[in-house]
């Protein structure tokens, strides 16, 4: 005969009521956080691709704000290009009114006066500092002025001029992630955008017998390059051919040597690779590797050629200051004719990325919310459901109440009122 203690309705009836005021609670804080899952076990289903999506959502926020600041960057970079065109555009001018033989030579000089005026302010342009504080054209060497002006005088000059303008290095472009693993180039370089002749390095050191001794690497413009023991000089040019360095390599004819050219008007920018490779030091194409990004050809055992946009400046003003008018009507006017052509084609390449970059920023502006939506789809409480259940379940509760109050059994305290 099982036996029945007289306070098993007290510990059941309180049993059941603490049971459906746990009940109560959950779905008033359900209610209050417009959010149904509060543990992995409300649905362990539901709650799995919750987390899912949310991080996806937080990805893609992150990426928003990517595209927003790449957006914001280019802006201001394609206006500042837009100012050194019109620089250049203006220096081209006065070497076609310099060039038509009907001005003296005190004429010309007043020109090239304007000019050296002209070529400061291009100076200041690609030492321009945008509102984040860093340098719109020294890539990832965000504080260092990639370029600088060295005064001096030069021949029927009365004063002290630009004698001539030194790159003191950019670094590699900085990139930012718009979506995932896609990256896009911030930056145009120093050594880019103010360039104008295609570049060449020339090596004098005969290479006919030459083998690389140790497995290493060496840079082209950020371009990784592995050679192996035994490699030649035919082999190291197929190597650079074959790579995505927008360089073209081959043997000089004549010293046997190795020499690039750039395939488009850049500065070309090459390092031995670490621990220990000496290739580009060994065919006599550096002296060593690059310190602050400043150029580092071996000039002793090489010929460099290919000059910057402020070199061709500085040629046309000088050829102002002569009066060479021939000069002025020929190489001056070509000069600029690719300056201004280089420059025109960074543009276009600003403008491409700043349409991408405008495209993926309305794209992900269309899905967050989507993925917003399905977030709520799985955690977010029907509100009109769960009103109802709460009202049902308070009117279960308040009735539970009533009668455990009529039917448990009396106790002392009972006749202690």
């Amino acid at each position: 005969m099982a036996r029945i203690s007289s306070d098993m309705p007290h510990i059941d009836t309180q049993f059941h009521l603490r049971r459906q005021e746990a009940r109560l609670a959950k779905m008033q804080s359900q209610i209050s956080s417009e959010n149904r899952i509060h543990e992995l076990r409300d649905d362990p289903l539901a709650a799995s691709r919750a987390v899912r999506y949310e991080s996806y959502l937080a990805r893609l926020e992150r990426y928003e704000k990517n595209t927003q600041y790449a957006k914001d960057h280019y802006n201001i970079t394609y206006g500042y290009m837009n100012e050194a065109i019109n620089v250049m555009q203006r220096v081209r001018e006065l070497a076609v009114q310099g060039a038509n033989g009907i001005y003296s030579v005190e004429d010309t000089k007043m020109m090239g006066i304007e000019i050296n005026e002209l070529l400061k302010e291009l100076v200041s342009i690609a030492n321009t500092t945008g509102p984040d504080g860093k340098q719109l054209f020294a890539g990832d060497k965000s504080v260092t002025e990639p370029f600088r002006i060295v005064e001096g005088t030069i021949e029927n000059g009365n004063e002290s001029v630009v004698a001539r303008v030194e790159y003191r290095g950019a670094g590699a472009s900085r990139r930012t992630e718009i979506s995932d693993r896609t990256f896009v180039d911030l930056d145009i370089g120093g050594g880019e955008l103010f360039w104008a002749e295609k570049m060449q390095v020339f090596s004098n050191v005969n290479a006919s017998n030459y083998r690389v001794s140790t497995a290493g690497a060496f840079f082209i413009d950020g371009v990784e390059i592995q050679v192996s023991p035994g490699d030649t000089l035919p082999a190291i040019v197929a190597k650079i051919n074959d790579s995505a360095a927008p360089v073209k390599a081959f043997i000089d004819p004549e010293t046997r040597g190795l020499a690039l050219e750039g395939t488009n008007p850049h500065l070309i920018r090459a390092e031995d690779g670490a621990a220990g490779a000496t290739v580009l030091r060994d065919l006599g194409i550096i002296r060593g590797n690059m310190e602050n990004n400043a150029p580092n050809w071996d000039t002793v055992r090489s010929r460099v050629g290919g000059g910057s946009v402020f070199d061709m400046v500085v040629r046309l003003r000088d050829a102002l200051f002569r009066g060479d008018q021939d000069f002025i009507g020929s190489q001056g006017i070509a000069g600029m004719d690719l300056a201004i052509g280089n420059m025109a084609t960074r543009v276009a390449d600003i403008g491409s990325r700043q349409e991408r970059v405008e495209m993926t920023w309305q794209r992900i502006n269309r899905e967050i919310p989507d993925v917003a939506s399905y977030i709520a789809r799985e955690t977010a409480v029907n509100m009109a459901d769960a009103a109802t259940d709460l009202r049902m379940m308070e009117f279960a509760h308040k009735a539970t109440l009533q009668t455990a109050a009529r039917i448990l059994p009396t106790t002392l305290l009972d006749f202690l009122r």
